[in-house]
């Protein structure tokens, strides 16, 4: 059994039910969740030690997240308290030829706001096998992604595999913004999972080949990850390809 760190925001999802739209209801589900906590969700399924490290607010609200893991097996002693809000995003699901729509309410949440001294990152990674983070952490905030380097270089300093979700989000910052974030902290990561697309707006690594264009020719992709692999020294590339 391993023990795996994950850093990041756990969020709620406020949804209307069914296919309903946000403008015809009167009441949303909760349901919490983030890119890095679903994966130490994953993991504790899977029988591994998952630790999820954030800071969310002492009131009730910033409860309903903690015990949301905690249902799970998912360890919530590092997640710092403290802070003014969770984060919202709203979440309506698409019918038919009408696509789903994704609404952001998460300016200064706890995390986002999140100061180093919340957090001893050598007592975190004392001992863990793996830490993984995406490239929505650093995208949070500024302060969020001095986080998300100094939990990189606690895990390098404890002999932790790291591996990074590129995951670009538009909503969150520009590619320009990320590109500037995202290539310092390869350094740090042995594993890196992403598609061409977070390759090329996060790294700043184009593919020979026409996505747009439906000319998704394996050797093409291949060719943009070898180069990643040989400029940052990943250990593993990790894509899909679809």
């Amino acid at each position: 059994m391993a023990k795996i760190i994950t850093l990041g925001e756990i969020m709620l999802r406020l949804s209307p039910n069914g296919n309903d739209r946000f403008i015809q209801s009167e009441m949303f589900r909760i349901i919490p969740g983030g890119g890095e906590a679903n994966v130490a969700v994953s993991v504790a399924n899977y029988g591994h030690e998952a630790y999820f490290v954030s800071k969310l607010p002492k009131h009730d609200i910033g409860q309903i997240a903690i015990n949301a893991l905690r249902r799970y097996g998912v360890d919530t002693r590092f997640i710092a308290r403290g802070g003014e809000r969770v984060g919202l995003y709203y979440a309506e699901t698409g019918a038919s030829m009408r696509p789903s729509k994704v609404i952001y309410d998460r300016a200064h949440s706890s995390i986002a706001e999140a100061n180093p001294e919340d957090f001893d990152f050598d007592a975190i990674m004392e001992g863990a096998q793996w830490f993984h983070w995406s490239g929505i952490t650093p995208a949070i905030s500024d302060k969020a992604a001095e986080l998300t380097r100094l939990a990189c270089e606690a895990a390098k300093r404890h002999g932790v595999t790291v591996s990074v979700d590129l995951n670009f989000r538009k909503k969150l910052w520009t590619s320009e913004k990320a590109i500037s974030v995202m290539r310092p902290l390869m350094q740090y990561v042995d594993v890196c999972i992403g598609n061409e697309e977070d390759a090329q707006l996060c790294l700043g690594f184009k593919p020979d080949a026409d996505v747009e264009g439906g000319q998704t020719d394996a050797s093409g992709y291949h060719k943009i990850f070898e180069q990643m692999q040989k400029e940052f020294g990943f250990k593993y590339v990790v894509s899909t390809l679809r």
